[in-house]
């Protein structure tokens, strides 16, 4: 974490006894919750903290599950300087494997990797050792971009480097591009902000930063980098504005929406692209917004109508067989626009949950495919000719993105690939998604 950040987020000095019990109480949970999910519950239980105490804790924990591996490998390297074989160290090693190194000292890596601010303890041994071995360890990882030890500096598992060659390959990406990419894996992106009105983005800004909240201009797009919780602004409040991240709102643009369309939002989640795609309509027209879990779909609707939209129609669909029409949408032989936002890895947004990353194994993958390919083939069915059908994903994986397209256009011909491509980080400072459009004439 840079300095600037430390000050955007008004880092509480903390110790490493709350460092270590908050581990340790985040550990012993049965089953291990996703970091994310377990922080919200925490920060909950803890409304006596200062909210600059909590907001460190997170960070803390956030730092900390993003350099879990490389903070092993340091403690290795430090016993013994002449390791260096980190493909077959890395396919042994597993996220919920004891620490090697004690608590204390296990912090200390995280402190050096992270450029925290936290209070050393006094007893802390080899302090100056560790650091020294640190920086070596950082300049030589610097110095090869390509490598095991690159990856692994990153907080990158160095048996991903032939995926994430396979990505560049595909994407066209020069060396500099998946450095990129591998260097954006340390630091978080800003909170990208949706805004009702794309007309009103100059003045909003100015709003929100004489309301005290640090934001910035991107293409257009307005992203907060700290300063005031922009959920307790009156942009917020009044619905000028969702938290959506800038290549999920490109990912609703390659829908290309227009008013009077039928839209179909399969897998909606919370909404947030639903929500898009409803205002795109402008009042005329409608959005079925579907998902698995009927409690994702109450938070859509809690969404809508704060932002005060009301041509959204949700319910639960699994995917087990084709949608079943509105009359409405049958009587137009499907929808207009139809856009599957598919279960993934989540590699794309690991920048905001690094936890994430650990849960990542050939054997989800394939399966996690095998989900993709069925949810598309299932969703094309209700598209009617001439309609538009976009596939996407927050995976930057090939195997969960233009793989699965290429095995559907194999079983479905009479779709065309009118375009995919990734969008995102490396080009932007955001997440990584993939966009496929398909075309059925």
């Amino acid at each position: 974490m840079s300095r600037q950040e430390r000050q955007n987020s008004n880092t509480f000095l903390l110790t490493y006894r709350d460092l270590i019990n908050i581990w340790q109480d985040w550990s012993d949970t049965s089953p291990v919750q996703p970091l994310d999910r377990w922080l919200r519950q925490y920060s909950r239980s803890q409304r006596q903290q200062s909210p600059a105490f909590r907001m460190a804790i997170n960070n803390a924990m956030m730092e900390a599950l993003r350099y879990r591996q490389l903070a092993d490998a340091l403690e290795l390297t430090f016993r013994d300087p002449t390791y260096d074989d980190w493909k077959t160290w890395d396919s042994r090693w597993q996220a919920d494997t004891p620490l090697s190194s004690s608590p204390s000292h296990f912090w200390y890596w995280i402190q050096l990797c992270s450029n925290s601010d936290w209070r050393l303890p006094h007893s802390l041994e080899e302090q100056k050792a560790r650091r020294e071995h640190f920086n070596a360890f950082k300049a030589q990882a610097d110095s090869l971009e390509e490598n095991a030890t690159f990856l692994l500096a990153h907080g990158l598992r160095p048996t991903w480097e032939a995926l994430l060659f396979k990505r560049a390959e595909k994407s066209g990406w020069d060396d500099k591009q998946l450095a990129r990419l591998v260097r954006m894996q340390t630091s978080r992106p800003p909170l990208w902000l949706r805004l009702a009105n794309m007309a009103d983005a100059a003045a909003l800004q100015q709003a929100l930063s004489e309301e005290g909240v640090q934001v910035g201009e991107y293409q257009g797009h307005l992203y907060a980098t700290g300063g005031k919780d922009i959920t307790l602004t009156n942009g917020w409040k009044n619905g000028q504005f969702e938290v959506q991240d800038l290549a999920s709102q490109q990912i609703c643009d390659a829908v290309d929406v227009k008013p009077g369309h039928k839209v179909w939002d399969a897998c909606a989640g919370a909404g947030g692209k639903s929500l898009t795609l409803a205002r795109a309509l402008a009042g005329k027209g409608a959005v079925v917004a579907t998902d698995l879990h009927a409690y994702k779909l109450e938070e859509l609707k809690r969404r809508a109508k704060r932002a005060g939209i009301s041509n959204i129609r949700s319910f639960t669909w699994d995917a087990d067989a084709p949608l079943r029409l509105p009359a409405e949408i049958a009587r137009q032989q499907g929808f207009d626009r139809i856009l599957v936002d598919a279960p993934c890895s989540n590699s794309g947004t690991w920048r905001r949950n690094p936890d994430a990353r650990w849960r990542l194994d050939n054997h989800n993958t394939r399966e996690l495919a095998a989900l993709q390919g069925r949810i598309l083939a299932q969703a094309s069915k209700a598209l009617r000719p001439g309609g538009r059908l976009v596939y996407a994903t927050c995976s930057w994986q090939v195997a969960e993105n233009e793989d699965v397209v290429a095995a559907f256009l194999a079983a479905n011909p009479e779709f065309c690939l009118v375009e995919q491509k990734m969008l995102g980080a490396p080009v932007s400072d955001s997440d990584s998604m993939f966009v496929a459009v398909l075309s059925r004439p």
